[in-house]
């Protein structure tokens, strides 16, 4: 009888290997957690710390260090660590070496809202708390906040914030009332009457041609009041 000597190296090669496998698999689930690695992701303002994360673990999970990999249920972290009002997003994962990493998204504010209550909106339009770490420089919004009036604001906000020009340069929104709003700018006096958030796109057009106009000229210091309330038109109001 000739043995096939090829299909038995084959199969000591296949039972080799899964052993090995077998092995690392063993080794790598009883493998020791040393500790959670903490990554924030995006803005390098910090709203929540890599100790104010590590003490929400402990207080609500347990320390992770000197656990087994198998004893380490990701998302529970992650659900713990998104449970906090300053984390927008994270993830939680073990690298190729076996190191436990949670990279994390903070929300992002946009504006702040100075009222009975002081809180942020972020870029989603959600209520943000105050940060104990980091105060953000962003417009501030005063007057008469009540709910719709807080849909507006996050609306002007926004396109405020997609604008390079308006994002440097508008540092507050007063809310006169519901559907009327002005605008506060960082180096003019005059204050910018946008009325309702309908139209914002040829508003905020018809006012930066207004403004670099008068840039040319040299009369913005001459102003009070610029409105932009009334359709295709900028009125202004002299001191």
């Amino acid at each position: 009888m000739r043995v096939n000597w090829n299909y038995i190296k084959l199969s000591v090669l296949i039972l080799a290997i899964a052993g090995l496998y077998g092995f690392a698999d063993y080794r790598g689930k009883n493998r020791k957690i040393d500790d959670i690695q903490i990554k924030f992701l995006g803005e390098s303002d910090l709203y929540i710390t890599e100790d104010a994360v590590n003490k929400l673990l402990i207080q609500n999970y347990g320390s992770v260090k000197n656990r087994k990999k198998e004893q380490v249920v990701l998302n529970t972290i992650e659900e713990i660590i998104e449970s906090n009002p300053m984390v927008k997003n994270a993830q939680v994962y073990f690298s190729i070496e076996g190191k436990l990493i949670s990279e994390i998204v903070q929300r992002n504010p946009i504006g702040r809202i100075e009222g009975v209550n002081r809180f942020y909106l972020d870029d989603e339009g959600k209520h943000m708390p105050l940060s104990r770490y980091h105060s953000a420089r962003v417009p501030i919004i005063t007057g008469k906040i009540t709910g719709k009036s807080l849909e507006d604001a996050y609306v002007i906000l926004d396109y405020i914030n997609r604008d390079d020009f308006l994002r440097k340069n508008v540092i507050g929104i007063h809310i006169k009332d519901e559907g009327d709003y002005q605008l506060k700018l960082r180096v003019e006096d005059f204050v910018v009457h946008l009325g309702d958030v309908e139209n914002l796109d040829e508003k905020f057009k018809n006012f930066m041609a207004f403004y670099l106009k008068a840039t040319r000229d040299k009369t913005l210091g001459k102003y009070a009041v610029v409105s932009l309330e009334f359709d295709n038109q900028v009125v202004c109001t002299k001191i």
